[in-house]
């Protein structure tokens, strides 16, 4: 079978199921959501143990630190799985609301009701709780969903899926409302993508350059962000006991994530006390700076990992243990920075001030903008979302952590009785 007879065959099933996923009561939905999460129980150890041996291949392939920090399904992440799946069947089931009615003049009922995509293919590198993520948010929103994980995650991934066709069968649902692709054929991608008639949206998540290469070639309207190079800003009033915990935590909690912060802006008025601990901070844990001029003046001497910072690095998502840092000349300079390099994922300002608070959240243009808080918080789960199946920093037609209701659309509905044009 070709790669365009296997994409036919799952997006004829998926199109189908998603079909039946509309109609399917909100008790179907939810009971399938359990009875997956059951089936995960039941199959942890052999989960567990497909997920090394990706881990093991993995290494002996020479991926990164920061490509196997998103594959190893820890006993932590599969019990978020199970957490995530339970949040996701408690959440209010969006399909069917109608919103907005109204009677008009004429006589007639307008309102919109909320409804589902459709078939949604979301393509992702790495990460295997993605499969169960994106699984529960498509069919709680009444989707139907054709997955395509990396071929690092394979062996996960295919164990996964076969939990999510069991909880399908006993909650009485088309088992192709969630087809997980069984090969590491690239060509898959492309066929993925170029089909409108099988799949009505894509999700990327993973690379850059798997992103740009889906937004470049599809057919299929696509939902993205290509990066995420986040800034945290300390201002002339930022309280230096919030300051130095929330940069630690934005940066060091995890490095291969699109929502850790990788420059830090420091306001002039601030950084001769400020920088210096925080920059010591970061250095114990293995952080390597790159600063302005500034920056390494107030800097050398005390911190060893210290090189200066290039054009390039201002633009740069590290994924890695490594922070751009500049001292600025207050707020307009670090909003005009952000906005002239941030790639619209996330930015938080530390400060104290209500006024130049209420500024940052107004004049930031990114999907999260934050106050007091790590970057790290820009999250479907952390949002109360149950889960998300990425993050957009696209402004149509959903933007930040995509969940339930960025799955969904509306239609105009309207209410007569025998009612005529005149």
């Amino acid at each position: 079978m070709t790669h365009l007879d296997y994409m036919r065959r799952l997006g004829t099933q998926a199109r189908d199921a998603s079909r039946a996923m509309a109609r399917a009561s909100t008790a179907a939905k939810n009971t399938a959501l359990q009875e997956i999460g059951n089936a995960l129980v039941r199959h942890r150890d052999s989960i567990l143990s497909a997920n090394a041996a990706d881990m093991a291949a993995g290494r002996a392939n020479g991926l990164d630190d920061a490509m196997l920090d998103r594959l190893e399904l820890t006993p932590e992440r599969f019990d978020d799985m199970l957490t995530g799946l339970e949040q996701v069947a408690a959440l209010t089931d969006p399909i069917g609301e109608i919103t907005g009615l109204r009677y008009l003049p004429s006589g007639i009922q307008v309102g919109q009701m909320r409804v589902p995509l459709g078939v949604v293919g979301i393509i992702y590198e790495s990460r295997p709780n993605v499969t169960i993520d994106a699984a529960a948010l498509c069919l709680k929103s009444g989707n139907a969903a054709i997955l395509r994980g990396g071929s690092e995650a394979l062996q996960a991934n295919q164990a996964i899926a076969a939990c999510i066709r069991e909880g399908l069968a006993a909650a009485g649902l088309p088992e192709h409302a969630v087809q997980v692709i069984d090969t590491t054929d690239r060509a898959m991608v492309d066929a993925l993508i170029q089909h409108p008639e099988y799949v009505d949206v894509i999700v990327p998540r993973g690379g850059k350059g798997l992103i740009e290469r889906i937004s470049n070639n599809a057919r299929v309207p696509v939902i993205k962000h290509l990066d995420g190079n986040c800034h945290l800003y300390i201002d002339d009033d930022a309280d230096f006991d919030k300051a130095l915990p929330v940069t630690l935590n934005a940066k060091t909690h995890r490095y291969g994530t699109c929502n850790t912060t990788e420059t830090l802006l420091v306001s002039r008025a601030v950084a001769d006390t400020m920088l210096p601990p925080i920059a010591a901070a970061l250095a114990e844990k293995g952080v390597a700076l790159r600063g302005c001029p500034a920056t390494l003046a107030l800097l050398a001497g005390r911190i060893s990992a210290l090189t200066a910072a290039t054009e390039e690095d201002w633009h740069e998502e590290y994924l890695a243990p490594i922070l751009a840092v500049k001292i600025v000349d207050g707020l307009d300079a670090a909003i005009e920075h952000i906005n002239r390099y941030s790639s619209g994922h996330t930015e938080s300002i530390i400060t104290e001030n209500y006024t130049r608070s209420r500024r940052f959240l107004t004049e930031v243009d990114s999907s999260s903008v934050m106050v007091n808080a790590s970057t790290r918080f820009a999250d479907g789960f952390e949002y109360g979302l149950g889960a998300e199946i990425g993050i957009s920093t696209d402004k149509f037609h959903a933007r930040g952590p995509v969940g339930l209701n960025g799955l969904t659309s509306n239609k105009w509905v309207v209410l007569g009785d025998g009612h005529v044009r005149s």
